[in-house]
């Protein structure tokens, strides 16, 4: 764990966060702040910094990630009036918690481009 970093702390039991899913690999949580009516994030256990630092031994970790977020869309009852799933990757992408996610927003229109 990274000891600054609030998902490695979330991830540890550290601070509370609303959990929807969780397994040996991702942890998916209720953002504090959501952008649209379901609005979770799916966070890797491992920490990584952004997307520019993964490599091919995350490939199983990334499958979750959309394995989670199709499984997650379908529970909250948003998977067939569509959903996104987004990534931010440093500070021009919109990254601003440095700890790989992705988050996936559902329960409202999506317009594009996003912004």
């Amino acid at each position: 764990m990274v000891n600054s970093c609030i998902f490695c702390k979330i991830v540890a039991g550290e601070i509370p966060a609303k959990i929807a899913y969780q397994d040996d690999l991702l942890i998916a949580f209720h953002d504090v702040h959501p952008q649209a009516p379901h609005h979770l994030l799916l966070v890797p256990r491992k920490h990584i910094a952004t997307t520019l630092d993964l490599d091919a031994s995350d490939a199983p970790m990334l499958a979750r990630v959309f394995s989670a977020a199709a499984q997650l869309s379908r529970e909250l009852g948003f998977a067939e009036e569509g959903f996104r799933l987004v990534n931010n990757c440093n500070r021009r992408g919109g990254q601003v918690v440095w700890h790989l996610h992705f988050h996936l927003l559902g329960g409202r229109d999506m317009t594009w481009p996003p912004g």
